[in-house]
């Protein structure tokens, strides 16, 4: 489920340029990565401020009805197995993304809540899935960096490895397909149905992770992570440990270490 894409979705045609342009598409996202951070809101001015961007975006292209807080949230912010984050580039919030790790023990997350009868056997059988969703970002900063969808949808890969999930959902806006098929050569699983609180109905697209790994990762470094920032973002701390402000892209040093 995910925000208004049809700018940054422009860029991402660059897929399907010659591998020159590919590589320069590559080497812009990657300039980016080196200016963000990561931050992980789980309570705070951070937690009103994502869900204050969640509003501002969507309520541009109508995806959500008016009301009084201008905030965006819901129960499956509260779910035990729900990752909210900050996309911050030179410390100011650009994006925000939130990702469910579904599996047998917990089965909350969005694709479930609209296409249970097609995931919750799946899961029961000990298939577990990760599921991004609420992906907003700032309207004036798309304009300026049109790389934003790619820095912020890089999480989802991060915990896709981290988890050991086998497959990436996205409960998504018809005409945004285009993209998913291109990026994450995801396969549409869910026909056309309403999701609760949006002006709009979705489909749901699945993408097979280890069928992709590699390939993506050639092509795009810049969704590289190291085990150790998979760690800092997903992973509770250890007790007594405060858990990290900011958690900086690894990319850029497994790039130049390569």
């Amino acid at each position: 489920m995910m925000a208004h894409l049809s700018g940054p979705g422009q860029t991402a045609g660059a897929d399907q340029a010659d591998a020159s342009e590919v590589s320069s598409f590559a080497r812009n996202v990657s300039s980016l990565l080196d200016r963000v951070e990561y931050r992980r809101c789980d309570k705070g001015e951070d937690l009103e401020d994502i869900y204050r961007l969640r509003y501002k975006s969507y309520r541009l292209v109508d995806m959500v009805p008016h009301n009084e807080n201008s905030i965006v949230h819901d129960a499956l912010d509260e779910s035990p197995n729900c990752y909210k984050f900050g996309i911050y580039v030179d410390g100011t919030l650009v994006s925000t993304l939130r990702i469910h790790h579904a599996h047998r023990e917990v089965m909350d997350s969005p694709s479930t809540t609209v296409y249970g009868d097609l995931l919750r056997p799946q899961l029961a059988k000990g298939v577990s899935f990760v599921d991004p969703s609420r992906f907003a970002a700032d309207p004036e900063w798309s304009r300026v960096y049109p790389q934003i969808p790619y820095v912020t949808l890089r999480l989802a890969g991060m915990a896709c490895f981290h988890f050991n999930a086998p497959f990436c959902l996205s409960t998504i806006r018809p005409e945004h397909a285009g993209f998913y098929r291109r990026i994450y050569q995801s396969e549409q699983i869910g026909e056309l149905r309403d999701y609760p609180g949006l002006n709009y109905q979705v489909v749901l697209f699945r993408a097979d992770v280890n069928a992709i790994r590699a390939r993506s990762l050639q092509r795009f470094p810049f969704f590289r992570s190291s085990v150790l920032e998979q760690r800092l973002l997903f992973d509770a701390p250890s007790v007594g440990e405060n858990a990290p402000l900011t958690v900086l892209p690894s990319a850029k040093y497994i790039r130049d270490a390569a």
